[in-house]
């Protein structure tokens, strides 16, 4: 199943800026193939179910790895079956419209 997903990941205990360990994250959505556009409050995402939740979990696991004991993360999930719709497409829609 394809899935568009946002996730805010945000990183506590340490340094207040999180910029680091939201490169990484962006490294890992990268190197799967993942589809991905980073916003100022996290990160939009489109694959499969399991390759996207497996990059969600391998984000966590990097930034505990980077020295942080505690991660909240909001995830959003969209999920359609009458046709596949991309992140690109779901903002073409709106900008057609603006137009």
């Amino acid at each position: 199943m394809r899935v568009n997903i946002d996730l805010c990941l945000i990183p506590m205990g340490g340094d207040i800026s999180i910029s680091g360990e939201i490169a990484e994250c962006q490294k890992i959505f990268s190197s799967r193939g993942l589809v991905h556009q980073l916003h100022a409050y996290g990160t939009n995402v489109e694959g499969e179910w399991d390759e996207v939740m497996a990059a969600v979990k391998a984000c966590h696991e990097r930034v505990h790895e980077l020295g942080r004991t505690r991660i909240t993360s909001t995830l959003k999930i969209g999920t359609r079956t009458d046709r596949e719709q991309s992140l690109e497409g779901k903002v073409r829609s709106v900008e057609n419209k603006l137009s």
